[in-house]
């Protein structure tokens, strides 16, 4: 378990222990502002953790309610404990069996939340001030997989846009440290996803079709254990093109892996 101190902010990260090749150094759960304080990912179901949540909050006087980035389970693991912990507290989301349903603009306390889809369907970021809590939209470090649902890329890039727009100081992201220059950061994000688009197309242009010959040729940086979140981006890579008359005949479509439990890649 981790301390993560934003400056000039009232609020704080709390780093659970479950590092990995997808949560990379662990599950950041966020704290904002006091009596009450609200929270942002649980996070896992991991004791110490949950020690540290509890004594994060206790010492800013109540807690006001709980919201949910996305539901993939490294960050809503704990949401349970926390129910138990806190009765009646509310919890809030886009989707799934909460108390507050969320979308685009609504507010649920100090924080704003603004849909940006692509990585899960029902992911949000939360606005509060000059910060932006950003779930796995945005990372500290590395790149996030696009999930292949229906406009899921281009509803992520215009996501971006949006958020790029915003006169924020600080990203709080769900896995790595904050991010202190944010447009930076997102403009990174937009050019990536672009970078692999005009890769992806250059290698269809030279007559590639397979689903490894793409891999090969789009996402050749990408380590042998982080394959599977590449074949999930790539799908929706595909799916992009597709809904934009741009994908050749004969383009081998990947069977995907289960990632929801997963964070980026």
């Amino acid at each position: 378990m981790t301390r993560v101190e934003v400056p000039g902010h009232d609020l704080v990260g709390i780093r659970a222990a479950n590092p990995g090749q997808f949560t990379l150094s662990g599950t950041n759960s966020w704290i904002v502002g006091r009596g009450p304080a609200w929270l942002v990912d649980p996070g896992p179901a991991l004791d110490e953790h949950l020690a540290a949540l509890w004594d994060e909050i206790t010492r800013r006087g109540a807690l006001g309610g709980i919201a949910i980035t996305h539901d993939h389970q490294d960050h809503t693991e704990a949401v349970a404990a926390m129910r138990g912990r806190y009765p009646g507290v509310p919890v809030a989301a886009a989707r799934g069996e909460v108390d507050v349903l969320l979308s685009d603009g609504d507010t649920f306390g100090p924080l704003e939340a603004v849909a940006t889809p692509g990585h899960a369907p029902d992911h949000l970021v939360y606005v509060t001030g000059r910060a932006a809590l950003t779930g796995d939209a945005v990372l500290g470090e590395g790149s996030v997989f696009i999930a292949p649902d229906p406009g899921a890329l281009a509803a992520y890039l215009d996501a971006l846009t949006r958020l790029r727009e915003r006169p924020l100081d600080v990203l709080c992201p769900g896995h790595g440290p904050p991010v202190f220059d944010p447009g930076a950061k997102i403009d990174q994000y937009i050019s990536h996803r672009l970078d692999r688009e005009h890769r992806l197309i250059a290698a269809l242009n030279s007559g590639k079709r397979s689903v490894s010959e793409l891999l090969d040729a789009a996402w050749d940086d990408v380590p042998q254990n982080l394959r599977p979140a590449a074949v999930v981006t790539l799908a929706a890579h595909l799916n992009k093109l597709a809904d934009e008359g741009r994908l050749p005949a004969g383009v081998e479509r990947p069977a995907l892996p289960d990632l929801r439990d997963h964070a980026g890649a």
